[in-house]
């Protein structure tokens, strides 16, 4: 077993936190693109998961190929400003106000 394998269960586990942040700050806003950043976020991670079956059936190349691609893909979706001079651990974790944008 190669140690490549820990490195995609890390990157998939990001890729997966990173979908999971993206849902619930568009739950939270109800802005659209967390909306298109949720939704993508379940096919890359899905991706992912397929990233690290192929580098644990000795694919590593392949495996750890696709789950660059996905966090590529992930960080390129255009997506509103919600943060104002919040500290990292807010960021990070997907705390914004609960404004929801489309309602009235």
């Amino acid at each position: 077993m190669s140690y490549l394998i820990y490195v995609a269960m890390l990157g998939a586990a990001a890729t997966i936190f990173l979908w999971l942040r993206d849902a619930r700050i568009f739950f939270r806003t109800g802005l659209p693109g967390y909306r298109k950043a949720a939704y993508r976020g379940v096919a890359y991670g899905a991706i992912a998961t397929l990233g690290v079956a192929f580098t644990m059936s000795m694919l590593e190349i392949l495996g750890l190929g696709l789950i660059l691609g996905v966090l590529f893909l992930q960080g390129r979706i255009k997506r509103e400003r919600v943060w104002n001079g919040e500290g990292t651990l807010e960021r990070f974790l997907g705390n914004v106000s609960i404004n929801r944008a489309n309602k009235k």
